[in-house]
């Protein structure tokens, strides 16, 4: 595929980093020459310094050969009127990165479409929803619902009070079992487990299984003693922070810590949940939070724009006795060492953004995929068609590729398990775990 992407900041060239890989013909235009000196040097792509705005640069790329044009500048007028122009110009698809949760509603689909921008992504909003999703569960690091919560995928941390550690996957997770563990988050490597693997203290394990055996998988990892979320503490008042709270359930209740005095204003105006405090400080004042009762809170969510100040915030939250931390850590650097000093949840939004956009390339039926931070995974759900590879032979049979493994599948909105004798049927929707982008490699499956 052709893909001209506009915008070399963070989103921008992490997108174009990793669709380089696979070798599609990728063109990143930004009007800094220092944003494009590195990643041009490093990745097979070419790089175009001037504004990508200008109808100019965008014929110098030959935007009207592209099948794909992203725009993820940090200004989204500037993103919106770039897709325009592409669209006018003859490019095939557009995308446009935007900061007003108002674009995103369905309504306002079709009339984007008329103007040239094909799809929308507000990455905020997608952080805060996971954000909550995995805030509201204290014992795991990732908390995924597939089709409306027939299938759930858990991402637990093991320690030595867990009793399936030292044993036998093949002893664990039999034909009968009520789960499978389908990917070990292993210090810095993820594992496409087998049956002679075993769970060690410390591994992030992501188990498949359905919400009647949650109980279970808790019991088996030793998180019984984790209590249920119902405060949060949260650091910093931005855009991500004001799109989790628009999840907030009823049954929760949130502080809010912001240093800038419009922001706690404009909060105040646009949250008006009944739950919600927003406090005018320093969340990294200690006094200010123990004063506030930071010790009683339930999970603390550092969400500002600062990934050490999150990072540090988070480590003294559970020096507090806060036993659920959430980090928001833009910078991808930072993500290993965040993790290495076990924090908790780590959200970040490039990723999200980047997987959403890339579900786009895809030309079997993918319905949703999620990257995972900490593993360095992608969680996809793929629809089966009518003749296509999958249907033709069980899954024993199918010679998948050796970096996925699929978990699930959810038939006629009834969530099981996948085994080695499974047959696809049409209209099913598979979950498959994927590591080193081999999304892509699994699609020839499900065509």
């Amino acid at each position: 595929m052709k893909i001209i992407i506009a915008g070399a900041g963070a989103v921008g060239t992490h997108l174009a980093k990793l669709l380089s890989r696979e070798r599609h013909d990728i063109t990143l235009i930004d009007a800094n020459p220092e944003r494009l000196e590195s990643i041009g040097a490093n990745f097979e792509l070419l790089t175009i310094c001037a504004p990508p705005s200008s109808i100019a640069t965008l014929k110098q790329a030959d935007v009207g050969d592209a099948d794909l044009f992203i725009a993820v500048t940090p200004d989204e007028a500037h993103n919106m009127t770039c897709c325009m122009l592409a669209s006018k110009l003859g490019a095939t698809r557009t995308v446009a990165r935007v900061d007003n949760y108002e674009y995103t509603r369905e309504e306002h689909r079709d009339f984007f479409r008329t103007v040239g921008i094909d799809s929308v992504i507000y990455p905020e909003m997608l952080a805060g929803e996971e954000i909550i999703h995995n805030a509201r569960h204290s014992w795991v690091r990732q908390w995924l619902e597939i089709q409306n919560g027939a299938l759930l995928m858990l991402g637990v941390k093991v320690r030595r009070t867990a009793t399936i550690l030292d044993t036998p996957l093949r002893e664990l997770c039999g034909p009968d079992a009520p789960y499978h563990v389908v990917a070990i988050k292993r210090r810095q490597e993820t594992l496409i487990p087998h049956g002679n693997d075993v769970l060690e203290d410390g591994d992030v394990v992501y188990f498949m299984t359905t919400r009647e055996y949650v109980p279970l998988i808790r019991e088996l990892t030793g998180k019984q003693d984790y209590p249920e979320v119902r405060s949060l503490f949260i650091m910093g008042g931005g855009s991500t922070t004001e799109q989790a709270l628009w999840n907030l359930p009823e049954n929760m209740t949130a502080k809010v810590v912001e240093r800038d005095v419009q922001r706690c204003e404009h909060l105040n105006e646009a949250i008006r949940h009944r739950h919600v405090l927003v406090l005018h400080g320093d969340g990294r004042d200690m006094d200010l939070l123990v004063d506030e009762g930071i010790n009683h809170a339930d999970a603390f969510l550092a969400l500002t724009d600062n990934a050490e100040a999150n990072i540090l915030a988070c480590l003294t939250a559970k020096r507090l006795g806060v036993r659920k931390t959430v980090a928001l850590v833009e910078n991808l650097d930072y993500i290993a060492m965040a993790e290495s000093l076990d924090i908790g949840s780590i959200i970040n939004k490039k990723t999200f953004a980047a997987s959403h956009i890339y579900q786009m390339m895809l030309k079997a039926d993918v319905t949703t995929m999620k990257t995972l931070t900490v593993a360095n995974a992608d969680v996809a759900e793929f629809v089966v068609k009518a003749g296509s590879r999958v249907t033709q032979h069980p899954v024993k049979d199918l010679s998948l590729p050796p970096t996925v493994t699929l978990g699930g599948l959810v038939r006629n909105g009834k969530g099981m398990l996948i085994g080695g004798m499974t047959t696809f049927q049409p209209g099913d929707t598979v979950v498959a775990f994927c590591l080193e982008n081999s999304v892509k490699r699994l699609e020839k499956y499900f065509k």
